[in-house]
């Protein structure tokens, strides 16, 4: 009786641990990164990059101003928005707010996955900028 016990705490601790890893990072963004390509680009072909990439990776981008943008993801019951300002030389994804995500303005920390979600809309604005450029 008392292993059937230990064997039930163990799976509670186990369960615990494991939702409370998925409780929050920190909070990811990306300053600053620099547009490396063979060829310049103009500040409509990294706007465009950046709306295909977001529309490969279900984002849903909405042009602010010329130089920035707005992208907003929604995921099951989450959603986030960040703002990602622009030139022809480098960009940022930055948080701008969240619902449904944990997200704790103190501590900077979120949901595990948004930093996942945002690696993955990084990586697709690299190389669609890269494809701009050929």
């Amino acid at each position: 009786m008392k292993a059937t016990h230990l064997c039930a705490i163990a799976a509670c601790l186990l369960l615990v641990s494991i939702v409370g890893c998925r409780a929050g990072g920190q909070v990811y963004e990306v300053k600053d990164a620099p547009i490396e390509t063979a060829k310049p680009l103009t500040l409509d072909q990294v706007q465009k990059a950046i709306i295909d990439a977001g529309i490969k990776q279900t984002w849903i981008m909405t042009p602010v101003k010329p130089g920035e943008m707005l992208g907003e993801y929604n995921v099951q019951s989450h959603q986030i928005h960040v703002l990602i300002p622009y030139t022809t030389k480098n960009y940022s994804i930055l948080y701008k707010d969240s619902s449904n995500l944990r997200y704790d303005p103190e501590k900077r920390t979120i949901h595990v996955n948004y930093a996942k979600w945002i690696e993955r809309l990084d990586n697709e604005i690299k190389a669609r900028l890269k494809m701009a450029a050929e």
